[in-house]
């Protein structure tokens, strides 16, 4: 069944456990919510603790989010009809494949891939278009709204509304756009030109990204002029690389300036999403401090920053080792590290677990934009290690973690998972490492990004106990 423009009932797309429902839009009530789960609108309490047997097991990473997000809109932009394989309908998906089906696609959904027909043609866009919480969804769509030739309003969840869109706003006043935030959301109308763009290339490449969305489709040519230094090159490079496969071209004229021809059209295609390295950094910290953890799924041939997690966890000692069933990390020795974040930022928070059981004192360094995600990471962190006895401090985008791995022990109260999937995944790899039962309170944030990761660890020697 397919379904043209859906958008889901007011508040169904952000809620719910569970897969998208086979040909629909979003997530429904209701839908596939397992036995000892609590019901919609109650807030989620996980224990986790280790099994008796101990941790070890095979895990397949998910597919990778920023890939999906990517292909989606480039999909949607297309005239005419992708196949997308290899999906998992996360809140944050779910977002961007409504608002593809309410802007500019007809979009058909099975149990773990979408059919996207664009329609080469923007629809009349008849209500505010819901990015739930996710980040992408909003920078990735803002451009590519003042190509409808409409006025577009953008609401989100959580703390998205909230995050920082300076660069966007900027832009848009300097073009006399219309660019209007509000407590009810964002709302902008008028055509971007092409033409010369400057932008400061240590904020969010979500900004970037969004501009090489669009601004290809405009008939002169653009140019992108990224004020060093420039953070989370790969990101760019991860856009880049999938409107490569949808048909459209851009190149780097020198280390800092992306040239973008106009005239180009989107051409749809038959796409399958990797997997996921920042989703897959949870098993591997929990398998370089327990051992006896194999990664599927993962491809040695990618653009994610976040596959740097390998690399970090070599220079802390990690015993890891390539088998036909994917990469095995066994138990070793670990010891403290200077890691940069700038390229990876996903990845800090479960690193703040890992230094916990490094030997020593391990230095994360360009952590600022964690301050600003669906929590402030650091300060939450900070918080709930320090509940579990972990030895940490931070400075601006600084953290300093002291290997503590003797010393921690189980809070008398739930740790609070700061409506934050990362967060939550993160203390679920600090009861598992450490062996300590621990209760975790949101812990529905994780369908944000992974609905299904309670599940996936249980292979692993994860017990894992629901309460409301």
């Amino acid at each position: 069944m397919e379904r043209r423009r859906t958008v889901p009932d007011s508040g169904g797309l952000c809620a719910g456990y569970g897969k998208v429902p086979s040909g629909r839009m979003g997530h429904r009530k209701g839908y596939v919510r397992e036995a000892g789960k609590p019901p919609e609108g109650s807030t989620m309490i996980v224990t986790i603790k280790q099994a008796p047997g101990g941790i070890g097991g095979t895990i397949t990473a998910p597919p990778s989010k920023s890939m999906a997000h990517r292909a989606v809109l480039c999909a949607a932009l297309a005239k005419g009809t992708s196949h997308i394989g290899n999906l998992e309908f996360s809140k944050d998906i779910s977002a961007t494949l409504s608002a593809a089906g309410q802007l500019c696609a007809k979009v058909c959904t099975g149990p773990d891939s979408a059919v996207v027909e664009g329609l080469g043609r923007f629809l009349p866009v008849e209500a505010p278009v819901d990015c739930c919480e996710s980040g992408s969804t909003l920078r990735f769509l803002i451009p590519i709204a003042s190509l409808t030739g409409q006025s577009v309003t953008f609401v989100g969840r959580g703390r998205l509304m909230e995050r920082p869109q300076s660069v966007y706003e900027a832009l848009y006043h300097e073009q006399s756009l219309r660019f209007e935030p509000s407590p009810a959301g964002l709302t902008v109308e008028g055509a971007l030109k092409s033409g010369e763009y400057e932008l400061a290339g240590n904020v969010s490449s979500q900004f970037i990204s969004g501009l090489l969305f669009a601004l290809p489709l405009l008939a002169g040519d653009s140019t992108l002029h990224l004020i060093p230094p420039v953070e989370s090159r790969s990101y760019i490079e991860m856009t880049r690389a999938a409107q490569r496969r949808f048909g459209v071209e851009s190149r780097w004229q020198d280390e800092n300036t992306l040239f973008l021809p106009g005239g180009q059209q989107y051409a749809p295609c038959d796409y399958t999403v990797e997997g996921d390295y920042s989703q897959a950094a949870f098993p591997a910290v929990l398998g370089a401090v327990q051992g006896g953890v194999t990664l599927k799924g993962l491809s040695a041939d990618t653009l994610q920053g976040d596959a740097a997690i390998l690399g970090i966890l070599r220079r802390c000692g990690a015993e890891l080792s390539a088998t036909d069933e994917g990469i095995r990390l066994g138990k070793s020795p670990l010891h403290g590290t200077d890691i940069d974040l700038a390229d990876c930022p996903d990845l800090g928070p479960v690193l703040m677990v890992l230094g916990l059981f490094c030997e020593g004192t391990t230095t994360i360094r360009n952590a600022e934009r964690l301050r600003i995600k669906e929590s402030d990471r650091i300060a939450a962190m900070e918080a709930e290690l320090r509940a579990c006895g972990g030895v940490l401090e931070s400075e601006g985008g600084t953290i300093t973690i002291h290997g503590c791995a003797g010393k921690l022990h189980t809070p008398a109260a739930p740790l609070h998972g700061h409506n934050d999937h990362r967060v939550v995944m993160s203390l679920t790899v600090l009861a598992l490492a450490a062996g300590l039962p621990l209760s975790i309170d949101d812990a529905e944030a994780v369908q944000k990004s992974w609905p299904h990761f309670f599940e996936a660890i249980k292979p692993l020697g994860a017990e894992v106990e629901y309460a409301g």
